[in-house]
C-alpha cells in the first residue's frame, strides 16, 4: 500500500519548465501547472519567452506562492535551446548572468524574487560532463547574485552540480518522473525512441518511486539510483497539468510532502 512506503526523502519539491511561448505562440498551460507545482522554471528569453510572458508568469507565481527559478539556456529561439553549441565560457557565463537579471526584474516586480538557477535544454545536457560549460553557468549564477549565490538546479552526478558546490553554492539534484534515463542515470536523449515517457500512469508511477525509493527502471531494465530534493514535469507535454496534479496526489498518498526547495 502507498500509505506503508517509507520515503527516500521526507519531502520533494516539483517543478514544471513555465513560460515556454513568444508573442503570441504559447506552448505551456502556465496558468494550470502554477496551481499544483511549487516552483517554477521561467524561460527568460534565449530558448523561449518574451518580456511580457516572464512579467505575467512572474506575477501568477507569486500570487500563488510558487518559487521563481531562472531557467537559462544557449541563444537558441529557432531550436527551443535543443541543439547542442560551443559557446566560449566568459561568453557564456555572461549569457547566464543576463538571463537571472532578466527575470530578476520581472520577479521583483511581483513582489518575489529569483530563487533558483536551472540549464534548459542542450545547455543542461552539456553541463552533466563538460567541466567548462559547468563552470561558465556557476559563473554565470555568481555574476548575477554576487557572494549571497543562488541554488544551481541539476542531474545527480553532474559535473554542474560539482561546480556549483565548489562555488559555495546549494547544489540541488532532480529527477525526471517523465524522461527515460540510461543505466549509467543520465537522460536518454530526446532523439531516442522512448526518450520522453508519455503514459500517465507509468508517469505517477515512477513519480512515486522516485520520491519514496530513490529509484527508476533504465532503458536497458536495470535499476538506477535517482535520489532528488526536486522533481521535474514537463511543462510542454500533452495534458501536463492533469498528469502534475496526478502525480501531486499520488506523492501525497505515498506519504511524501510536496513543497519547495528553495
Amino acid at each position: 500500500m502507498a500509505s506503508m512506503i517509507t520515503p527516500a526523502a521526507a519531502a520533494i519539491d516539483l517543478n514544471a519548465d513555465l513560460g515556454e511561448g513568444f508573442g503570441r505562440w504559447a506552448l505551456t498551460d502556465d496558468e494550470a501547472l502554477l496551481s499544483v507545482v511549487t516552483s517554477a522554471n521561467v524561460a527568460c528569453g534565449f530558448h523561449a519567452g518574451d518580456p511580457s510572458i516572464m512579467r505575467r508568469v512572474c506575477e501568477l507565481a507569486a500570487a500563488r506562492g510558487v518559487r521563481i527559478g531562472a531557467q537559462v539556456s544557449y541563444r537558441d529561439l529557432a531550436g527551443f535551446g535543443r541543439r547542442a553549441m560551443d559557446v566560449p565560457a566568459a561568453e557564456l557565463a555572461a549569457e547566464v548572468a543576463y538571463q537571472i537579471g532578466a527575470l530578476e526584474v520581472f520577479a521583483r516586480a511581483a513582489g518575489s524574487r529569483v530563487s533558483y538557477v536551472k540549464p534548459h535544454g542542450a545547455l543542461y545536457n552539456r553541463t552533466v560532463r563538460d567541466a567548462d560549460q559547468a563552470g561558465a553557468v556557476v559563473d554565470g549564477v555568481r555574476l548575477a547574485a554576487g557572494e549571497a549565490g543562488l541554488p544551481v538546479l541539476g542531474l545527480p552526478g553532474s559535473l554542474l552540480l560539482a561546480a556549483a558546490a565548489e562555488a559555495g553554492l546549494e547544489a540541488v539534484p532532480e529527477a525526471f518522473a517523465d524522461r527515460a534515463y540510461t543505466p549509467e542515470g543520465t537522460l536518454v536523449p530526446r532523439g531516442t525512441p522512448g526518450a520522453v515517457l508519455h503514459e500517465p500512469d507509468v508517469v505517477v508511477a515512477r513519480a512515486v518511486r522516485m520520491a519514496a525509493q530513490g529509484q527508476a527502471t533504465a532503458s536497458d531494465g536495470s535499476t538506477v539510483r535517482v535520489r532528488a530534493r526536486s522533481l521535474c514535469l514537463h511543462g510542454d507535454t500533452p495534458g501536463a497539468a492533469g498528469l502534475a496534479l496526478r502525480v501531486r496526489e499520488a506523492l501525497g498518498a505515498a506519504g511524501v510532502r510536496v513543497e519547495a526547495f528553495a
